[in-house]
């Protein structure tokens, strides 16, 4: 039988006892605590991206050594896990409406907040950040928002998956327009404006009557080639649509 993952007990380590630590073993104090060093870790990923983050980096702002830095999370993925609990905790979850559209929109919007807040959760992967106090929170707190409304266990699970799901597919397409006005240098609607003239060239002689009529009427509209956030209240709005049409009653 494997050995538990160690990364457990950091997770979890302000509902454990403290450890008592004899006379003899008694040593220097740390300069820094482990949520030091998470928090540290996620002010560098919220400024500079994930991908900016090492545990070497992470070292040397804390003004730590680097070998010392492994005494408080023994792995870059141990530190992941840790960052992603607890930057979720620091959302205040709110209470639920009492509207069951309202709540079901609500649990999408408050994911979606905390990735356009952070945007690095989205590129997290391959690690299990759902273990932690924070993150069982809010999944307690989700569940609370589909309980008794006609939805077996599977269903409820199968339902807020969804909800978070689509916010976060939201959420990674805004990332994905932010990243290419970096790196452009311009706005979505600079560059349709700079490239029109060209575009008409290079597709002269080609018909396109829905994508010309629709495109136009939708690039007017978000002055731009996309909009995450009517993307958003649009799919959000026939996601629960389909949910409460799902339920025994249909409403």
């Amino acid at each position: 039988m494997p050995d538990p993952d160690p990364v457990l007990r950091l997770l979890w380590r302000h509902s454990l006892p403290s450890p008592e630590v004899s006379p003899a073993r008694r040593g220097p104090k740390q300069k820094a605590t482990v949520d030091d060093v998470v928090d540290a870790a996620i002010d560098i990923a919220d400024r500079e991206g994930l991908a900016a983050l090492s545990m070497r980096g992470l070292a040397q702002h804390l003004g730590l050594g680097a070998m010392t830095l492994y005494t408080y999370v023994a792995t870059r993925n141990d530190l992941l896990v840790l960052m992603v609990d607890q930057v979720l905790g620091r959302t205040v979850l709110p209470a639920h409406p009492a509207d069951l559209r309202e709540r079901l929109e609500q649990l999408a919007r408050v994911q979606y907040d905390d990735y356009r807040a952070h945007p690095w959760l989205l590129e997290v992967t391959g690690v299990r950040a759902w273990l932690g106090p924070h993150m069982a929170d809010r999944y307690e707190w989700q569940l609370e928002a589909v309980e008794g409304i006609g939805l077996d266990d599977i269903e409820m699970d199968q339902a807020v998956t969804l909800l978070a799901s689509f916010a976060a597919g939201v959420a990674r397409a805004e990332q994905v327009v932010r990243h290419a006005e970096r790196e452009s240098g311009m706005s979505d609607a600079e560059w349709w404006e700079a490239n029109h003239e060209a575009l008409g060239e290079v597709m002269a002689g080609r018909d396109y009557p829905l994508a010309g009529r629709v495109g136009t009427a939708a690039g007017e509209a978000y002055q731009a080639a996309s909009d995450q956030r009517r993307e958003l209240d649009f799919g959000l709005a026939r996601i629960v649509d389909g949910l409460i049409a799902h339920l025994p009653d249909g409403s």
